[in-house]
Formats: C-alpha cells, structure tokens, sequence
C-alpha cells in the first residue's frame, strides 16, 4: 500500500476521528473509531474511499434525525437503514 499524498510505502492502519455533514446539510457529526491510513512520512491520514462510500451511503440511508452528535464507526454501520441500498448511486 502507498500513501494516496506522497506514495510513500511508510503507511500504517489506524483509527481516526472524522467530522461529516450530514447528507440534508442539518448538522455535522463526530465518527470515532473510524478505519484510516496514516503515512508516517508526511503525517497524512485520511480514509479509503471504500469507507468514505460506506459513511455517505449510511448516512443517506438512516434517520439522522435520532443521529447521535458523536459515534463511532461501528455504531454508526449498525444503525438500521430505512432503505436496503443507496437507489440514487449509479456509480455501481
């Protein structure tokens, strides 16, 4: 694996905390615990699209109205959805 900023291969798994607006723009919310890379040449750290994909689906997906103001990555995945997948994604 090579780090998305500098291509550096000194990149390790981690957790980070990440801050998102919520898909209807109401409010923002604070997801610990959420799977990252971090480089330890640049100090990047940043999350794969694949998990970037899941929150936004998630998040399009549930009722943010009951949505805690901070969560993390796993509670926020097992969060019931109102629909079984995100309909209005054609990049599938």
């Amino acid at each position: 694996m090579k780090c998305n900023w500098c291509e550096s291969s000194q990149v390790i798994a981690s957790d980070g905390t990440v801050y998102w607006e919520l898909p209807d723009g109401t409010k923002a919310v604070t997801i610990t615990e959420t799977p990252s890379v971090s480089c330890t040449d640049c100090g990047m750290e940043y999350q794969e699209d694949s998990v970037v994909k899941e929150i936004e689906d998630q998040l399009f997906l549930i009722n943010t109205k009951e949505l805690e103001a901070e969560l993390s990555y796993k509670q926020l995945m097992a969060k019931p959805r109102l629909l079984k997948r995100n309909y209005f994604d054609f990049s599938s």
